[in-house]
């Protein structure tokens, strides 16, 4: 399903006197072919202007890209829910983590040993699988970083299931660290806020090991501070790895006992707003860390 933004200028005069003009404006859109008179309605309700006498656009060009969460954006036709896994798949051998082991398959009772503990015409397969809780898309817990924190098994799932998303779009940056102020516009109280970077690309290559971007120590604090519920990252950490052996991110994040869910992917499907992540691990008493089948439910466009 596409999203999609509208590149315009526009001058715009008011009834009481007086006018704006812009340049290069960027605005969400419901769809591509959008009405010049639609468009001229979506940029007053965008910017919340009273009074307005008229809007005069040009050099208007619609693209197809993700939506930013554009104020006031009217919404597309009706639709029902839509799935958005954001997890990769976990293979045998695959590298997560630079440096660190990837899971093993081994059988346990393959399907021809099997034929002869069932019936005829019957067989199954029990599979085994050994890897670390660091593999594929996996959430954190406080214990994985606190030896007093609330494990997987302990970890409330008002943190983990159902919470209203919020999507930082940061693949454009030119900086690494993501801090205050690329959050400050964000609605991040009591929500899931997933943080976009486009570092996804690189999985399963040399390049994700980095230098990749990472949530800074001021940036924490503020979602801390903020309340966010759960926050995930579509890179190879949340910390900066190329800067020592420092961890404030997780540090801050998890003795506040929000989870972190890191290597997520197909960030760019998800709207800013308006859906809803699931992403609980088994629960396992005495663990930290764990994959999930990480996803997002949206409720609208």
């Amino acid at each position: 399903m596409t999203d999609y933004r509208a590149h315009f200028d526009a001058t715009i005069t008011f009834l009481n006197g007086g006018g704006l003009q812009t340049q290069g404006f960027r605005l969400d859109v419901p769809d591509e072919h959008l009405a010049a008179p639609d468009l001229a309605a979506l940029l007053v309700r965008h910017l919340g202007l009273l009074m307005v006498e008229r809007v005069e656009l040009s050099n208007v060009t619609v693209v197809a890209a993700a939506h930013l969460g554009s104020r006031g954006s009217a919404p597309g036709p009706d639709r029902s829910p839509e799935l958005i896994d954001l997890s990769h798949v976990i293979e045998e051998g695959m590298v997560t983590y630079p440096g660190l082991p990837g899971p093993q398959f081994l059988p346990h009772l393959t399907r021809e040993a099997s034929r002869s503990v069932y019936a005829p015409g019957t067989e199954f397969t029990i599979d085994r699988i050994s890897m670390l809780g660091n593999t594929g898309t996996y959430l954190d817990s406080p214990f994985h970083r606190y030896a007093g924190g609330v494990d997987l098994a302990g970890l409330p799932l008002e943190r983990l299931a159902d919470l209203p998303i919020t999507v930082g779009r940061l693949d454009d940056s030119n900086e690494r660290g993501i801090g205050v102020l690329a959050l400050a516009a964000l609605d991040v109280r009591g929500r899931a806020v997933l943080l976009q970077t486009g570092w996804d690309r690189h999985f399963g290559t040399a390049a994700y090991a980095g230098p990749a971007p990472f949530l800074t120590r001021e940036g924490a604090t503020y979602l801390v501070d903020q309340g966010a519920a759960l926050v995930g990252i579509d890179s190879v950490n949340i910390d900066d790895t190329a800067s020592g052996g420092e961890r404030p991110a997780h540090s801050l994040l998890l003795a506040a006992g929000i989870p972190v869910l890191e290597h997520l992917t197909h960030l760019p499907q998800v709207p800013s707003t308006e859906a809803r992540l699931h992403a609980a691990p088994p629960k396992i008493a005495g663990f930290g860390t764990f994959p999930v089948r990480a996803y997002a439910v949206v409720t609208a466009r």
